[in-house]
């Protein structure tokens, strides 16, 4: 019953907010100011899928968030559930590079391209470096970015491997890396057969940045290993 509960929720709650949508896609297409608006709706939606779901998260490290500059927030990724824990759970809502599918969502790719989303087609290498460039330009607008460098859900505790191609998007405008640790998600659904959504307690913890300005070649090279390595680590695995 949660599962049907949560799912007409969703898509209720998207229609319910049609008419808002369409007037912050024409204030972002004039130019005038739109974005503080945008998240605070963006905010309150993940937050009650969460509530409706069942799925709290207890967050630790938003201390070893930097204040003063944008960096590149990655972090494992178990569960459909991660995205929405990732918008809550931060200091604010930041753009995602996210999979090409959810692009082809009505209302909720529409929502997401209001905060800059960028969807990324892991097949095609041309449109992936694009991405990986547009991603680069918003860190250097000032706007932090989050990505899951594993590329899919990992649907377990041992996360799979981190893509190093991920990182370049730090490494070349010399933006920190906030590694993010979830332990959990994935029991909300995926341990479920993937499709029963169960109540279920998330541990997010943000580690401290990982400056990226003075890595040396080598660091660089194997930077997606560290951070998967420390983020394991703090998961206990």
């Amino acid at each position: 019953m949660r599962t049907i509960i949560w799912f007409i929720y969703f898509w209720f709650y998207l229609l319910g907010l049609y008419p808002w949508q369409k007037y912050y896609e024409k204030r972002k297409a004039a130019g005038l100011e739109y974005i503080s608006g945008v998240d605070r709706i963006v905010q309150n939606w993940a937050k009650r899928l969460l509530m409706v779901a069942g799925v709290s998260a207890e967050v630790s490290g938003l201390e070893n968030i930097p204040r003063d500059r944008a960096v590149l927030f990655t972090s494992n990724h178990q569960g459909n559930f991660d995205i929405p824990l990732m918008l809550t759970s931060l200091d604010q809502t930041h753009p995602l590079v996210a999979k090409d599918s959810l692009a082809k969502i009505p209302f909720l790719s529409s929502w997401m391209r209001l905060f800059d989303c960028l969807f990324l087609d892991r097949t095609n290498a041309r449109q992936s470096l694009k991405v990986f460039a547009e991603a680069e330009a918003l860190i250097k607008e000032g706007k932090s970015v989050i990505i899951f460098p594993e590329g899919t859900r990992s649907r377990k505790d041992e996360a799979g491997e981190f893509k190093e191609g991920a990182y370049k998007i730090a490494l070349r405008t010399g933006a920190a890396v906030v590694p993010v640790a979830i332990d959990g998600s994935y029991r909300a659904m995926e341990a479920n057969k993937g499709i029963w959504i169960r109540p279920t307690k998330v541990k997010i913890t943000i580690l401290p940045p990982v400056e990226t300005a003075d890595l040396t070649k080598e660091e660089s090279k194997h930077l997606g290993a560290h951070i998967r390595e420390q983020i394991m680590a703090c998961n206990g695995r």
